[in-house]
């Protein structure tokens, strides 16, 4: 009942990648088939990084995990998927449901498809969808000209880039860029920003399809600062990052952890934290936020961003 105004959307879609998504995937699993996770792809470290590295795939860590959020009620199938291969030989470090989705995929058409056939034999019934079906890296545009190739090197670099863009550039998945088009509710975050939530955004027909929604869009801010390069960002420049790779101003409100609420134009505090772990959200928490944003009626003028962010 108490979250009635979120019950109302018909189309509700999340977008990131990491734990981030996963916990707001999780928070709102309470829509069931009318909620859509947009993941991200392009991680390149641990057991994701050694499979792309070796069958030349899309990165499965991001959508493993948020199959294992949404995963409530715990079973065999459930915590195989989670399985992760200790000792010293070539399996150590793998996570067995990478592992899994890496297979279904070669017996696939389409990784999406590996993906529906996990959320069936896990009850799922939330819509997971990789941004792309095609392997692909994030690159960073270093201010002298150099560029800085994959998430792990981009998270480790000394300076913040001037740009951020995909090599080779891919398709965006069909089905995530309908989802996003029809959406009534789209939210942004919380993630890593170069890393999780910007990489989605890099595709050239899902921008074009975001610049189209009608949707309102909520971004949710970290906890805490990055300890990377996007740390050094405010969250202005991050919505503006935004904004210029997507082409236009989408994003209506930005959710902030606070000990009192406020509500601004544009950015909103609320308290967020979890108080047994302060470095999650606490999903009772966030649901009151967003519900208490989507509540407010008075309308938006979007405020128009000077341009920070560049294609490469």
């Amino acid at each position: 009942m108490q979250h009635l105004m979120l019950n109302q959307f018909e189309r509700v879609v999340a977008i990131g990648g990491g734990h981030g998504l996963g916990r707001v995937l999780s928070s709102l699993d309470f829509l069931g088939s009318r909620l859509t996770g947009i993941v991200a792809t392009t991680d390149n470290g641990g057991s994701t990084g050694r499979l792309r590295a070796e069958q030349d795939c899309i990165a499965w860590g991001d959508l493993r995990n948020c199959l294992s959020h949404l995963a409530n009620r715990p079973s065999v199938g459930s915590q195989l998927f989670e399985y992760r291969f200790q000792g010293e030989t070539e399996l150590s470090g793998h996570n067995l449901g990478n592992l899994i989705l890496l297979a279904l995929d070669q017996l696939c058409v389409r990784p999406l498809e590996a993906v529906n056939l996990i959320r069936n034999l896990l009850k799922i019934e939330t819509q997971l969808i990789p941004m792309s079906e095609q392997p692909t890296h994030l690159v960073a545009l270093q201010a002298c000209g150099s560029k800085v190739f994959g998430e792990i090197n981009v998270d480790s670099m000394d300076e913040a880039p001037i740009a951020l863009c995909l090599e080779p550039q891919v398709d965006a998945t069909f089905e995530a860029c309908e989802a996003v088009r029809h959406a009534d509710l789209i939210i942004l975050g919380p993630g890593s920003f170069l890393t999780s939530i910007m990489p989605p955004l890099l595709l050239p027909k899902f921008a074009k399809s975001l610049a189209a929604t009608k949707a309102q869009v909520i971004f949710i801010d970290n906890l805490a600062e990055e300890a990377s390069p996007a740390g050094r960002f405010s969250i202005e420049q991050r919505i503006a990052w935004c904004h210029q790779v997507i082409g236009k101003p989408i994003i209506h409100k930005v959710l902030r952890h606070g000990e009192q609420t406020r509500l601004g134009p544009l950015i909103n505090y609320f308290p967020l934290k979890n108080r047994h772990n302060p470095n999650l959200h606490d999903q009772a928490n966030l649901l009151d936020a967003l519900s208490a944003l989507l509540r407010i009626k008075s309308e938006l003028t979007l405020q128009s961003q000077e341009p920070l962010a560049l294609s490469c």
